[in-house]
């Protein structure tokens, strides 16, 4: 598919990367074995005192030599509270690390931006003060050539009717949003309708996939995580698990979506299998849908 080009997101190795059996370099190098157009980076895992700048750049290097493209950089923010950092130390943070993604060469990169109301009483009351700094972040990325999103993503701001308030009170050219098809499950939404609606925003996919238990019953136990209306869900391979995946690609069809989609695979399988079988999957759904 010419319009549509496959990655990886380094979160898929995430397992592996925490056991210390592979480093954000080895996945450079197995995307390209396994068949991806890129890589998507989450985070920046520098070595204890080396500089994330440094980092980076020695990142670039190996996506280079390797032949992959790096497609987008994710990083955690909270514009409200902060992150690890005082409030007032937010916005320097992670222009600090937007500068770092310049030299991975992405144009796209998504942060967060609040994980708590904090002070206030509602999403909506936090939004003026929100929106507004989201819109200086986005102004100090677009000097670097990189576009910022939101992505449906922390529970606060996962709701589609949420993410399109902040898209709409931001109101900024350089300002979009990553879709994540499996996101939506968190906030105990239905991911179709969600997608169908914000969809025409989207400048950045990631596919993934959950199984569901409803609420209605017992926790099921080790492996899945509880949803903020109270269903469980846990990680699938891609189009093995109850995310209507197919009919949210036909809403990016019927949006006319074209770029990049990230394979994020959150399940419990080996994970090279996982990898290798949601991939499978996704480029199948993919020629099929925007074929029709």
């Amino acid at each position: 598919m010419a319009d549509i080009k496959y990655c990886v997101s380094t979160y898929s190795f995430n397992k592996l990367i925490k056991k210390g059996e592979m480093t954000q370099f080895d996945t450079i190098r197995k995307a390209k074995e396994m068949g991806f157009d890129g890589i998507e980076f989450v985070e920046l895992n520098a070595r204890d005192g080396e500089d994330i700048k440094a980092y980076a750049q020695r990142l670039k290097e190996e996506a280079d030599k390797v032949g992959i493209e790096i497609a987008n950089f994710c990083m955690g923010a909270d514009f409200i509270n902060g992150r690890n950092v005082p409030k007032s130390e937010e916005l320097d943070r992670v222009k600090g690390i937007i500068d770092a993604a310049a030299l991975l060469g992405v144009k796209t990169m998504r942060h967060d931006v609040i994980g708590k109301l904090g002070e206030y009483l509602t999403f909506d009351t936090a939004l003026p003060e929100l929106s507004e700094k989201v819109r200086e972040i986005s102004k100090y990325a677009e000097e670097k050539g990189i576009m910022t999103m939101v992505e449906n993503h922390g529970y606060l701001c996962q709701d589609a009717l949420r993410v399109e308030k902040l898209l709409s009170k931001v109101n900024y050219k350089n300002f979009g949003l990553l879709l994540d098809m499996g996101n939506f499950l968190c906030a105990g939404e239905d991911p179709a309708l969600c997608a169908s609606l914000i969809a025409p925003y989207a400048k950045m996919v990631h596919a993934k996939d959950f199984h569901i238990k409803s609420g209605e019953g017992f926790d099921p136990g080790e492996r899945f995580i509880k949803t903020r209306d109270g269903s469980f869900i846990k990680g699938a391979v891609f189009g093995q698990g109850n995310v209507p995946v197919v009919q949210i690609l036909r809403a990016l069809k019927k949006a006319e979506y074209k770029g990049w989609i990230s394979l994020e695979y959150e399940g419990w399988d080996d994970v090279f299998d996982g990898i290798r079988i949601g991939f499978s999957n996704l480029k199948k759904y993919v020629e099929a849908i925007f074929c029709e």
